[in-house]
This record gives structure tokens, C-alpha cells and sequence, in this order.
């Protein structure tokens, strides 16, 4: 059996990694950082020592014992943690990196509470590279695109929607959707669009450009 001692280490050390990652998270302004992560690792840790212990505590009434009994549910339950972190701002989603992390970090969690030191402190700086050094060569190198939605009003009139996509074309964007319904009876179209754009191009400048195209009347983004 893991003595109790033991246990606090192990404890101690899943502890000390989730703080790593979580720190990160933190620096980053994301939903799960630096209690999250450090408080869901403990758990993990505690549930994976504590199922070894009760598996072989019991081995005499019960020889077939899992001892990855409540490490099983763990994985199972982290699922609706990790689905919290996820968050849907208008047509951008956060926190999928984060929901990744947290899930990474609880496996972290199970393995420094079985004993594997080693696997565990070494996911935990793969995983730091990953958030922290490939974030920086992805802001360098990689164009990264904002997704902003546009909610157009406009008279409907022969040629417009054209107009309004061309206007789009014009400024190197590029359209993810494109929604248009139709007023029959006050003659005006209402149009939802979702495109994709630089973190450099201001949305003024569409916004602007929509503006000046005859018959819109109320253009907003979010």
C-alpha cells in the first residue's frame, strides 16, 4: 500500500505541475487558471492514490479489485470541466485550449498519484512549450483571423446583396456565412455575416465602406 506520507507527496508534486500549466493559463486570461488547474490536479492525484490503497486494502474480500476504479471516473467526469472553459463570444470561440489543458493536466494528475514522476513532470513541459513557445511562433509567423459577425439593414432593393459581398471581396475577407431575409412588405433585407479578417484590419473600415454602399441603413458588428 502507499503510505500516507507518501500520498502528500505525490499530492504535493501534481500540485506544483498543475501550478505550472495553470500559471500560464492565468497569464493568458482564460477562463481555468492557476486554482483551477492546481485544484483539479490534487483531486487526481488524491483519487488515483486513494483507489490503489482501497483496491489493495480489500484484496482479501474482493482479490479482482480495479485499482484504476476512480481514475476511470475521473477521465469520464472531467469531460463536463472541461466543456465549462469553453466559452462562445458572438461567432468566436475561447477556451478550447484551456478545456485541453485541464484534461491533459488531470492524466497528469493520475499518473504523479500512481508514482510515475518522471511521465508526469515531462508532460507537464511539454505541455508549457506547447502553450507558451509555440504561442509566441504562432503570433510571429502564423496569420491568425478574428471572426467578427456583421447584422446589415438595408433596402432591399435589385443588386444590393451583390454590393455588400463585393464590398467584402474589396477588403480581403473572407465570408463564412452569409444570411439575407427579406422584408416583402417594407421592401427591406436584413443580412447576417460572418467573416473572417485580420486582427490588423480595424472593423471601422468595413463598417465604413458597408456605410457608403446606397440603400444600407444600420450596419453592426460584434
Amino acid at each position: 500500500m502507499i503510505s500516507e506520507i507518501e500520498m502528500v507527496l505525490r499530492i504535493l508534486a501534481a500540485t506544483g505541475l498543475g501550478a505550472l500549466v495553470g500559471w500560464e493559463r492565468e497569464r493568458q486570461n482564460q477562463p481555468a487558471g492557476l486554482r483551477t488547474h492546481m485544484v483539479l490536479v490534487a483531486g487526481c492525484a488524491l483519487a488515483m492514490t486513494l483507489s490503489i490503497n482501497m483496491a489493495m486494502m480489500f484484496r482479501a474480500q474482493a482479490p479482482n479489485g480495479d485499482p484504476a476504479r476512480l481514475a476511470a471516473q475521473v477521465l469520464s467526469g472531467i469531460g463536463f470541466l472541461c466543456a465549462g472553459a469553453i466559452l462562445r463570444l458572438g461567432p468566436t470561440v475561447r477556451g478550447l485550449t484551456t478545456a485541453t489543458s485541464l484534461w491533459t493536466m488531470a492524466v497528469v494528475g493520475l499518473a504523479v498519484g500512481a508514482g510515475f514522476y518522471l511521465a508526469g513532470v515531462a508532460i507537464t513541459v511539454l505541455l508549457l512549450v506547447i502553450l507558451s513557445v509555440l504561442n509566441v511562433i504562432e503570433a510571429r509567423f502564423i496569420k491568425q483571423y478574428t471572426s467578427v459577425k456583421f447584422v446589415i439593414f438595408a433596402v432591399d432593393r435589385a443588386g444590393i446583396e451583390q454590393q455588400i459581398r463585393a464590398a467584402f471581396q474589396e477588403i480581403g475577407m473572407y465570408t463564412e456565412s452569409f444570411r439575407a431575409d427579406h422584408h416583402l412588405r417594407q421592401q427591406r433585407v436584413k443580412m447576417d455575416v460572418t467573416v473572417r479578417m485580420k486582427p490588423d484590419v480595424p472593423a471601422e473600415r468595413l463598417s465604413d465602406r458597408l456605410a457608403a454602399i446606397k440603400g444600407v441603413r444600420i450596419v453592426k458588428y460584434e
